[in-house]
C-alpha cells in the first residue's frame, strides 16, 4: 500500500499552555481515528539549520516546514480526504501531501 508524507507548513503557535494541550489532544484523536494508516505519527522539527550549496550553514529555515507524518493509504485521494479533518488546518496550518517512492523496489 502506498505511503504518503504529510508535511506541516506554518500554523499559529498556541497563545497559552492550555490551548496547546487542547490542540495536541485533537491531533492525537485525529491520528487515533486514522488507525493502521499511521506509520510515523508526528515528527516535529526544531533547531533547523540551512546548508547552502557552497557548504555555508546558518541557523533557521528557508521554508515554513514545521514537521511531518508518514501515513499509508490506498490512493492519493484517500490521503487528501484524511486532511479534511486534520486539526493542523484549524491553527491556519497548510499541509503538503506527497506519495513516497519505495526505492528498494527499483533496485536490482
Amino acid at each position: 500500500m502506498p505511503q504518503f508524507m504529510f508535511v506541516y507548513l506554518g500554523g499559529d503557535y498556541p497563545t497559552n499552555p492550555e490551548e496547546g494541550k487542547k490542540h495536541f489532544e485533537k491531533y492525537q484523536q485525529w491520528l487515533a481515528n486514522l488507525g493502521d494508516a499511521v506509520i510515523s505519527p508526528a515528527i516535529p522539527f526544531k533547531d533547523t539549520h540551512t546548508v547552502h550549496p557552497d557548504g555555508k550553514t546558518e541557523p533557521g529555515t528557508t521554508t515554513l516546514m514545521s514537521g511531518m507524518s508518514i501515513l499509508r493509504f490506498e490512493s492519493m485521494q484517500a490521503a487528501l480526504d484524511a486532511t479534511k479533518s486534520c486539526p493542523f488546518r484549524e491553527i491556519n496550518g497548510t499541509l503538503e501531501v506527497s506519495e513516497m517512492i519505495d526505492m528498494t523496489e527499483t533496485q536490482h
